[in-house]
C-alpha cells in the first residue's frame, strides 16, 4: 500500500488539527442549516449591509459581541487579539482629511478566493452564500490567508480555551468569521455584531437575505449607492458599504 507524500501530510496535519478541538465539539455540516432535515438553500443569500456614516470611530461593541458569541479568546480567556474575525478599521482621506471607521470581516464572496486556493476542501461555501472553515480538513496551508484581498482569515498558533459548541476552533487551523451561522440556522433572524450594533444605538449594521426582494437590505441596496470593498476585484460579496 502507498501513498504520497502530501496525501500523508494532509491526513496527519488534518487528524491534529481535529485533535486540538474540544472533545465533543460538532462541526456544523456543510448542507445544515435552521434544523438537522432542513438544507441550506441558494434561495437564501446571508448578508450584511453597513452604513459607515452611523458607525462610531471610538466603538467596538460589534467586536465584543463576536468575541463573547463565538469565544473568540486566547487561552488566557482574554479576547484573541490576534484573530480577525471581526475588526474595527479606521480609514482618513489623506487629500481632504476625511475619516471614518467601518468594521471589516470575511466579506462572504460568491467567488470565494480561499474556497478556490484550499488543497482540501476545508474552506467551503454553504448553498446559502456563507464561507466556512472545516477544521477537520484544515492542514493549516494558510493558502487561504494568502489569497483572501480583505486579511479576514488568521491562523491559530497556540491551544485554545472556552469554545463554544458552535464555534469550533483549534490550533494549527485557519478561521474567520461565520456570519453567525448558528444563529441564522436557529432562526434568531440577526448576527451578533448587528444586534450589539442596535443595542448601541447607531444601527450601521445590517442584516438580512440578499435574494429576498422583500428583506429591508435588499431593498436598501436597491434603492441607495452601495460598494464592496475592492470592487474592482469583482468576487460578488454579501457585504455591502455605504459612505466609502
Amino acid at each position: 500500500m502507498t501513498i504520497s507524500r502530501r496525501k500523508f501530510i494532509g491526513v496527519g496535519a488534518a487528524a491534529a488539527a481535529g485533535a486540538a478541538l474540544t472533545p465533543g465539539v460538532r462541526l456544523i455540516e456543510v448542507a445544515q442549516a435552521r434544523a438537522p432535515d432542513v438544507p441550506a438553500s441558494s434561495k437564501n443569500r446571508w448578508g450584511l449591509l453597513i452604513d459607515t456614516t452611523k458607525c462610531s470611530k471610538g466603538c467596538n461593541a460589534c467586536v465584543d459581541a463576536c468575541v463573547n458569541e463565538n469565544g473568540v479568546t486566547n487561552k488566557l480567556g482574554a479576547p484573541d487579539t490576534h484573530a480577525q474575525w471581526i475588526r474595527k478599521v479606521d480609514v482618513t482621506n489623506p487629500a481632504t482629511g476625511f475619516e471614518f471607521s467601518l468594521p471589516v470581516m470575511c466579506q462572504h464572496c460568491q467567488d470565494a478566493p480561499c474556497v478556490d486556493v484550499c488543497p482540501t476542501g476545508a474552506s467551503f461555501k454553504r448553498a446559502d452564500g456563507i464561507v466556512l472553515v472545516d477544521k477537520h480538513i484544515c492542514i493549516g496551508c494558510r493558502y487561504c490567508m494568502m489569497a483572501c484581498p480583505y486579511k479576514a482569515r488568521s491562523f491559530e498558533h497556540e491551544d485554545v480555551t472556552g469554545q463554544k459548541p458552535w464555534a469550533p476552533r483549534g490550533k494549527g487551523t485557519v478561521e474567520s468569521c461565520t456570519l453567525c451561522v448558528q444563529k441564522i440556522d436557529r432562526g434568531d433572524g440577526t448576527t451578533a455584531c448587528a444586534e450589539a450594533c442596535d443595542k448601541e444605538g447607531h444601527e450601521a449594521i445590517l442584516f438580512g437575505d440578499l435574494n429576498d426582494p422583500n428583506s429591508k437590505i435588499a431593498q436598501q441596496i436597491r434603492t441607495t449607492q452601495t460598494r464592496a470593498i475592492r470592487q474592482d476585484l469583482n468576487l460578488d460579496t454579501s457585504v455591502r458599504y455605504k459612505g466609502i
